[in-house]
């Protein structure tokens, strides 16, 4: 039955669906509100299910070509695992130091780490853009973001 990498992503991915729906379903409805808060994740949950299903039962010719394809080299692996662990630090210390710290750390070390090394620049982009952010979701959008430790 899960012969075939396609019928097995898209077992794991029609039960993620199921999991994400069955929590979007848990969000609190407003009355009033003629689109609410839970209409994109229950959209999103639902095209990922019907999306998985097609996956699952489409034809799947797994060639020495396609297997080779699918092979990621150790450096690969070694950057895909420090953004992930970059990532984790930014998760950990968001609420704490907030938006705009953690994003200039996280945007700068992530482009250093990944080999950028033109050191003006990437300083530049990594305080420019999370100041652009915040200040677009916090005074035009009105969104709170978190401000950490930073006084606005």
């Amino acid at each position: 039955m899960l012969q075939g990498v396609n019928r097995k992503i898209g077992l794991i991915l029609a039960l993620l669906s199921i999991g994400y729906l069955y929590m979007s379903y848990q969000l609190p409805t407003y009355p009033y509100i003629p689109v609410d808060a839970d209409a994109v994740p229950k959209t999103l949950g639902w095209v990922l299910l019907v999306l998985s299903v097609a996956l699952f039962f489409s034809k799947d010719s797994d060639s020495e070509e396609q297997k080779a394809k699918r092979r990621i080299p150790k450096k690969d692996v070694k950057a895909l695992l420090g953004v992930g662990a970059l990532l984790l630090i930014y998760i950990m210390l968001f609420e704490t130091l907030g938006f705009i710290i953690m994003t200039v750390l996280f945007v700068y070390f992530c482009s250093w780490f990944l080999g950028y090394k033109n050191h003006i620049v990437n300083a530049i982009v990594s305080i420019v853009f999370p100041i652009a952010l915040y200040s677009i979701f916090v005074f035009m959008l009105q969104i709170k973001l978190p401000q950490g430790i930073l006084p606005f």
